[in-house]
């Protein structure tokens, strides 16, 4: 029988139903791979991630990631990997880091206190006039930055809580008896066994500061709010802001490295807040009509010298209406000229030069009491203005910034006010009492003098931060615990919104503006009521190694991106931060691999996080902690091996 050429139609109707099955069947297929697909990914970005900080040489685990499920307080394990394609970062970067071998060494024990802006031996090199080599003198490529961990003393331990810090520090933290016995008979501070003492006295307060800002409150106001910032130069150990802190005012203390050994270090051990800094040839690094209250107390300033550029440096960062209080030479001369070793005749001239200069910069001399003397600054500039008349010297500013003050010389001039319209206004604008002035739109922002930065600004950066600094204490268990943490540094501060969050804590916080900013900000810190500095982070901060116990980076290495070194940025965060302090860092997740990549060598250990508002943000948190390791004890082999101060 012949083959048809067609199928019959019962052949037809079964090829034509097998078809049909077939594509019913890739159609599920297809969408069962779909659903797995879509089920994989959701459970990739669900899952939760965090895992334990764990060191077998770290005595106790300062800072971990806690998870943050609703219905868990457990430690998870962090998975990182599945978000925004990072396992390719993180391949690529395991990879470089396996070629390159970078190390970063211990440096030689002979750097445990190494400030390299502030080092002795290349001070010398620069002019004694006015103590300029005092100042900030920063090595540059050419003489080579240490490219190493700078170590803990042998025994060191975490400083005491405060407020106990205020009156007690380990030795072995700060191994410097030299005060003891310089300072023997004026309750600086004392030692005994394994610790010091600090009874809270100074030259000028033996009875104590206590006593001594009690004498203070009698002559002016500190207890309705209106003073909440203050400035000490010369500070010694700052007892004297120490003391102020628990009737909450705000200090920010400085003196040079190696006037009296040490005594920043011991403030800064204390809890108190510091800066290494002088008054010589540069502007002090704040903005203009920053404090409240300057301070003081036998500080050795010659203020009557230099065509009285040093009180022209106290005018520009005193708030209108702020205070001057000076103690010791020449105040009360007629009392001590004998114990002064100086002659009537020399003090009393040096008292008439000091009137001079306050009366020609239209201050107020308010009281004279005993020891102390305070005058107050105007509260705005119109009579002033009239009074040039009479007063040729000092001229009022013409060119300069006055909130320039990084590396900017001091000029003997007079930084004029912002305009006012009348006698009792007070120029750019009144500032809230402490606590509200706090939350209160500050003056530079309701003048509109911040381009850009409106209240609505403010007080969405205010909430912001609210939120941030509740979600950082969700991940780190120690800044949960009040006392757990004293001195933290915010890096990038902008508005102050981070320390703003933290005002009910058991904490100070030195709110950074770099120099690089796009808008210098650091005058609405101050009017908040907090402290801050301006700083070049290419550079090294005028302070002593294992200052802080927290450290805040928002955006930081963002900003400095070619600018500088990231290893040196991160070398000097090694250097300031103590043995299992912690340190958050927020940046772009590109930016953060590198950072873990390089920090992974400094024994420090790591976890990178979610931003607060979940996975699909591309900036993330990177929390670290810096383990516990100190120099060998002294009689060890090991001691000075590494001498490398590698470069």
């Amino acid at each position: 029988m012949a083959w048809n050429s067609k199928p019959p139609n019962s052949l037809r109707f079964k090829i034509k139903s097998l078809i049909s099955q077939l594509k019913k069947l890739n159609l599920y297929y297809i969408t069962a791979v779909v659903i797995l697909c879509s089920l994989s990914y959701l459970f990739g970005i669900w899952q939760p991630h965090t895992k334990p900080f764990t060191a077998s040489n770290i005595t106790t685990a300062p800072c971990t990631i806690q998870s943050i499920n609703a219905t868990s307080s457990s430690i998870i394990t962090l998975d990182f990997t599945s978000h925004h394609s990072a396992a390719t970062e993180v391949s690529a970067s395991a990879q470089l880091k396996f070629t390159r071998k970078k190390q970063y060494p211990v440096c030689n024990f002979k750097y445990s206190e190494h400030t390299p802006c502030e080092d002795t031996e290349r001070s010398l090199k620069f002019s004694r006039e006015r103590l300029i080599y005092r100042e900030r003198h920063c090595p540059d490529e050419t003489e080579g930055r240490l490219k190493c961990r700078v170590p803990a003393p042998h025994g060191y331990k975490t400083p005491f809580p405060w407020p106990v810090s205020r009156d007690y520090a380990w030795y072995a933290n700060v191994p410097h008896k030299w005060l003891t016995v310089e300072k023997g008979g004026q309750n600086w501070v004392r030692f005994k066994g394994d610790r010091f003492r600090f009874p809270g006295g100074g030259t000028m307060f033996p009875r104590g500061a206590n006593a001594y800002i009690d004498e203070i409150g009698k002559l002016i106001n500190l207890k309705d709010g209106s003073v909440r910032t203050a400035i000490d130069t010369g500070c010694g150990v700052a007892s004297w802001g120490g003391y102020l802190l628990s009737r909450d005012i705000l200090p920010l203390s400085f003196a040079p490295k190696d006037t009296h050994e040490a005594q920043v270090q011991f403030a800064l051990e204390r809890g108190i807040p510091a800066l290494l800094g002088v008054l010589a040839s540069n502007r002090l690094p704040y903005p203009s009509r920053a404090f409240d209250m300057a301070h003081c107390s036998r500080c050795l300033i010659p203020w009557g010298q230099y065509e009285g550029v040093y009180l022209m440096e106290v005018d520009r960062i005193l708030r209108p209406g702020g205070y001057w209080i000076l103690s010791g030479p020449p105040i009360n001369w007629e009392t001590h000229w004998k114990g002064w070793q100086r002659t009537r005749e020399d003090l009393k001239a040096e008292q008439d030069g000091i009137e001079r200069l306050a009366r020609s910069l239209c201050w107020k001399k308010l009281v004279q009491r005993n020891d102390l003397a305070i005058w107050q600054k105007p509260s705005n500039h119109i009579h002033c203005k009239i009074n040039r008349k009479v007063f040729k010297f000092p001229l009022f500013c013409s060119s300069q910034d006055p909130d320039q003050a990084w590396y900017t010389k001091m000029d003997t001039c007079l930084t004029p006010l912002p305009e006012a319209s009348e006698i009792k206004e007070v120029a750019g604008g009144q500032l809230a009492k402490w606590p509200e002035r706090l939350h209160a739109i500050p003056p530079r922002i309701s003048s509109g003098s911040l381009n850009g930065i409106t209240a609505e600004t403010f007080r969405a950066d205010s909430e912001l931060w609210k939120k941030r600094v509740s979600y950082y204490k969700s991940l780190n268990n120690q800044l949960a615990q009040p006392g757990k943490y004293r001195n933290l540094l915010d890096m990038n501060a902008y508005l102050g919104g981070f320390a703003a969050a933290l005002i009910g804590d058991p904490v100070w916080v030195m709110n950074v503006v770099p120099v690089e900013a796009k808008i210098n900000t650091l005058g609405v810190v101050y009017e908040r009521g907090l402290i801050g500095s301006y700083q070049n982070w290419c550079e090294a901060m005028s302070t002593y190694p294992r200052t802080y116990d927290f450290i805040h980076a928002n955006s930081v290495f963002t900003l400095y991106d070619g600018r500088c070194e990231m290893e040196d940025i991160l070398l000097e965060m090694d250097r300031i931060l103590r043995p299992e302090g912690c340190v958050i860092f927020r940046d772009d997740v590109d930016v953060l691999v590198k950072i873990k990549d390089i920090i992974d060598e400094f024994d420090w250990d790591s976890r990178i996080v979610d931003h607060e508002d979940g996975p699909l943000e591309r900036e993330k948190l990177l929390v670290a902690v810096k383990l516990y390791w100190t120099a060998p004890a002294p009689d060890s082999k090991q001691n000075g091996s590494s001498d490398t101060a590698s470069n």
